[in-house]
């Protein structure tokens, strides 16, 4: 996910906090008491509260003027799925996600949002034709990771003589992640979060053409491109470049600046005074 969409995850109960404030009926009985619907309310609100209550009021300020349809929505997930590959489940649940429908709410809320910022960012056609010019697209790779450049040349030596590139990684790569599926690292862009060295030189390289080694943080690296993602001509990837470069302007500061406007637009007003600074914006980031 982009880097400037808001943390929104909730626990799977959170949403029912919007029908918790019944006063008087209980939820919950024990020899020591009963738990009523109010006292469930107040710790709910507590906890978590204002973090339920801003996704609410977002999504519901912002359905009225922009739409994700479920084919959007299902793409967009569909693009995660590719990049992290069987590592996706544990990806949601490192982040605290139940299960990809409780995902896909924030990645929705997400998505209207960034709908919303778009707006108001303004790019050129110069600016267009430079990011296509240095567009790269994204590319399919496998690597062996060793400790040393002597093993590396050795690992090297056998690929080109035409041992299978999963036999030779099972046998001398010390990713383990990646050995488990013969080297394998899936589909990646420039921009991914990896060793720049490795990154510079896996987009260097032609499909099928294996690299010499190279060094990173990591240790020694030999990789092959799989496969490589086709760059059509401008005016064909013009419409998806200046999508793509408006994206990249987005900031967290961005976008809460455009919420703040979409919530005074909307003339949104708290009536739970506990809840009254939900809606405030996030702090800057302090200057590095």
């Amino acid at each position: 996910m982009k880097k400037w969409m808001l943390a929104l995850t909730l626990a799977g109960g959170v949403i029912a906090l919007s029908a918790c404030n019944q006063n008087g009926s209980t939820v919950a009985e024990s020899n020591a008491g009963d738990i009523t619907q109010e006292e469930l309310y107040e710790a709910m609100k507590e906890k978590v509260g204002s973090q339920a209550l801003q996704q609410l009021v977002y999504e519901k300020v912002l359905s009225e003027k922009y739409e994700v349809t479920d084919k959007e929505l299902d793409a967009k997930v569909d693009e995660l799925k590719e990049q992290l590959g069987e590592n996706f489940e544990a990806a949601l649940a490192q982040y605290g996600y139940a299960n990809e429908e409780d995902f896909k709410e924030t990645m929705k809320l997400g998505m209207l949002q960034e709908k919303a910022a778009m707006k108001s960012i303004k790019v050129t056609d110069k600016e267009v034709k430079e990011y296509y010019d240095n567009y790269k697209p994204d590319i399919k790779a496998r690597h062996i990771l060793v400790a040393d450049e002597k093993t590396a040349l050795e690992v090297k030596q056998k690929l080109d003589a035409g041992e299978k590139f999963e036999d030779v990684s099972n046998t001398y790569s010390t990713d383990e992640a990646a050995k488990q599926a013969g080297g394998d690292l899936g589909w990646f862009g420039p921009e991914a979060q990896m060793d720049p060295d490795f990154l510079k030189a896996a987009f260097a390289l032609k499909v099928n053409e294996i690299s010499a080694p190279v060094k990173s943080s990591f240790g020694y690296h030999i990789i092959e491109v799989t496969e490589a993602k086709e760059k059509k001509s401008f005016e064909d990837m013009k419409d998806q470049m200046e999508k793509e470069l408006k994206s990249s302007k987005l900031t967290n500061e961005k976008i809460n600046e455009i919420m703040q406007k979409e919530i005074k637009d909307a003339k949104v007003k708290i009536s739970d005074k506990d809840l009254k600074n939900a809606l405030d914006p996030a702090p800057a980031a302090p200057a590095q």
